[in-house]
């Protein structure tokens, strides 16, 4: 009978070896059980700037608060600074009139959908005809070709992102919400977008009574901490 005797450097070695083989186990697993943890498309939803430069964007999103959008005009004027309305089809419609005074006072206007519609209910094609049907109505009202798109409630389903990509938009998402629709205070607001002021961000607005009461405290008070608005096409250029 052979007797065989293992050696020091042999354990070692088995149980180097016996490492590796766990280590790329588990690998193997992770990959094929659950995939990369975000996607990486070339038509992801932008939220942001680079944040290389400390400014920040104002995104109003309209489908009704017209009553507002004069004053919210004025405050941005008055003040020198410039935002983004994003407009739904119907919206636009029914107040042409108004729609051409934002983009007279060379605010940037992009698309909201023809009548804010849950995306997430439509087809990749119905997608691509409610965009196409909004940039239509905005263009006969300002003049203007819109190529930001941000889809109603935020909805970025694959099938979202793919037909604003084949039309040639971006699509606009946000890093700061102001949850303004509901209402709150204005004090509310302003420590929404004041707590979070960050290089780069993108605040969403829609023109409500609270919103115009804060947004000349929101503006002075980033004003001096050195933050410079800009449109969101702007902001995204980095």
């Amino acid at each position: 009978m052979k007797i065989y005797f293992i050696t020091k450097p042999q354990i070692i070695i088995g149980i180097i070896s016996g490492i590796i083989l766990v280590f790329l186990g588990f690998f193997i697993v992770n990959r094929l059980d659950y995939g990369p943890i975000e996607p990486t498309t070339d038509f992801s939803p932008i939220y942001q700037g680079s944040g290389e430069k400390q400014q920040i964007s104002l995104a109003v999103n309209v489908d009704w608060g017209e009553e507002f959008i004069p004053d919210m005009i004025k405050i941005f004027n008055q003040n020198k600074i410039k935002c983004s309305f994003f407009l739904t089809g119907r919206w636009t419609e029914k107040f042409p009139n108004i729609a051409k005074v934002i983009s007279q006072n060379n605010h940037e206007i992009g698309n909201h959908g023809y009548k804010h519609d849950s995306t997430n209910n439509m087809s990749l094609e119905q997608v691509k005809s409610d965009i196409i049907k909004t940039e239509k109505i905005i263009k006969s009202a300002t003049g203007i070709k819109t190529k930001l798109y941000a889809p109603p409630s935020g909805e970025r389903g694959e099938h979202v992102l793919k037909a604003a990509r084949d039309l040639g938009y971006q699509v606009i998402l946000w890093s700061i919400d102001t949850i303004d629709w509901q209402c709150p205070a204005p004090q509310t607001i302003m420590s929404r977008v004041l707590d979070k002021a960050h290089n780069g961000a993108i605040v969403l607005m829609h023109p409500t009574e609270p919103t115009l009461k804060a947004l000349p405290g929101i503006i002075r008070e980033l004003k001096k901490r050195g933050f410079q608005f800009v449109t969101v096409s702007e902001n995204i250029k980095g």
